[in-house]
């Protein structure tokens, strides 16, 4: 059975837990993220017998190594074939194909149309089945740039163990995405809007892990994608996409839209089970820190720029840490040194070796407000196709690679978001307001329930504490 550590364990034998425990412990205690104590991999042979597989299928296969004895197998698969059950498309993230070797895989047919459906659907299903085999409740804390908390929220809402308080920039995400949060109407969903950015609400949240009586007075865990629950639910579309493109026996390059560096990892974790992956390509808007950090080795904080694609408008990628661990020879002290300067001074050094074997795997570009507007314009113009501006910087990035590299592999473009999610900057590049799925139709009629207050720690964490029934 996997077991985790944490990425800042310096101890020669780390603490270990199950996947259950690091499931609803969210982040580590030593404020580092889960990663598998040792990776569980499959042979070509084991790859190849999943191709034409149904995604159900190949959702289990990827995700019970992690799970181990935790969950038996027969009730994780019923709750994988509910989560998927709820997406509109049969393939639950099925490719479009846009030129000879060039694909979009489309990851937002899920109910709140983006891809953070794929992992939260499933996640709140086995949060809850935890929760009841060990009699408790939990409040979950989810700092959001507009699609996690709609996510949650959708994932949740019937969840009767759970408290999900969600934190998002105020001011800072599209009206669809805020009123996919603070339209539910459940009693146990509350969502605050934080004078501040992302940043800011994410700060947050790890402040309130790494405060430990606070921690263990409201039960918190997390749902953003420090959980690694979620990074290996996003796994899967990784290895139905490479499989369905001539994998294991063809590789394909994955241009990713990145933030908070989730998503990408997830391909990352792919390949460390022993599927052959090309490159893995971070795509950034303006707020380009992954892009700067990866050509210099020196990760310095800017400010952050608001753009037409919110949910990239972030300087504080947490799952890089991850990555980081694993391209440092899994050393958690180094890691802690760099974990302690960007705290302390907002930026840190990636040593060379480190930086090097980071960029043997990883390539990196930008696109500006400019260039993602083009994008989302040719995109209906040559392939009639509507895009939203996340998946116009992923896909303007992919093709200035190919342009750039003779890369003989298929190239897949993470789409992350269905256009109607934005609907202005879809509007200003194309002159198309895309329309919301009929079972949002009314979204801008329901009543909005959400509170405003100032990024204070205190202000938040008592709120929660008011709120929380899981409170001791």
């Amino acid at each position: 059975m996997t077991l985790f550590i944490s990425t800042r364990d310096e101890n020669s034998n780390p603490e270990k837990l199950n996947f259950e425990d690091v499931m609803l412990k969210g982040l580590a205690a030593d404020g580092g993220l889960y990663v598998p104590d040792v990776w569980p991999t499959y042979s070509q042979d084991q790859w190849r017998s999943m191709v034409g597989k149904p995604y159900a299928e190949v959702a289990l296969f990827v995700i019970a190594p992690f799970v181990g004895d935790c969950i038996p197998k027969a009730e994780l698969k019923t709750m994988i074939d509910e989560a998927y059950a709820s997406f509109s498309h049969k393939a639950v993230t099925p490719l479009t194909q846009l030129d000879t070797n060039q694909w979009l895989l489309e990851l937002y047919h899920g109910p709140t149309i983006a891809f953070k459906d794929v992992a939260m659907q499933l996640i709140a299903k086995l949060m809850d089945r935890a929760l009841t085999k060990r009699n408790l409740r939990s409040t979950i804390v989810c700092a959001t740039s507009g699609d996690t908390g709609g996510a949650a929220v959708e994932a949740f809402l019937s969840c009767t163990r759970i408290d999900l308080f969600i934190l998002h920039p105020d001011e800072r995400v599209s009206p669809v995405q805020r009123r996919q949060m603070t339209t539910s109407g459940s009693a146990n969903i509350y969502n605050i809007a934080v004078k501040g950015n992302f940043d800011d609400c994410q700060n947050q949240v790890k402040a309130m892990f790494n405060n430990p009586s606070f921690r263990a007075e409201v039960a918190l865990s997390g749902v953003n994608s420090i959980n690694w629950a979620r990074i290996v639910a996003q796994v899967v579309y990784y290895v139905t996409a490479s499989l369905a493109l001539g994998g294991p026996d063809k590789k394909c390059d994955f241009t990713v839209p990145t933030g908070n560096f989730g998503d990408i990892f997830a391909g990352f974790v792919a390949s460390k089970m022993g599927l052959p992956m090309g490159k893995l390509i971070i795509a950034t808007n303006e707020n380009d820190i992954l892009k700067r950090a990866l050509d210099t080795g020196h990760y310095d904080m800017h400010k952050v720029v608001a753009t037409t694609s919110p949910s990239m408008d972030i300087q504080i990628s947490s799952n890089f840490e991850r990555l980081l661990f694993e391209a440092s020879g899994r050393d958690a002290g180094q890691v802690n040194q760099m974990m302690n300067s960007l705290k302390q001074s907002d930026q840190f050094e990636i040593p060379s070796d480190t930086l090097k074997i980071i960029n043997k795997g990883f390539a990196t570009d930008k696109a500006d407000e400019n260039q993602v507007s083009a994008a989302m314009k040719n995109a209906l113009q040559q392939n009639a196709k509507l895009i939203d501006p996340h998946t116009a910087v992923a896909l303007h990035v992919a093709q200035q690679y190919s342009a750039a590299y003779d890369s003989p592999n298929n190239m897949v473009v993470l789409s992350t978001a269905d256009p109607a999610k934005f609907p202005d900057a879809v509007k200003a590049a194309t002159n198309i307001h895309p329309k919301l799925p009929n079972h949002l139709s009314d979204l801008f009629e329901r009543t909005e329930k959400y509170d405003i207050l100032p990024n204070d720690g205190n202000q938040i964490t008592q709120y929660i504490k008011s709120n929380s029934r899981a409170v001791n």
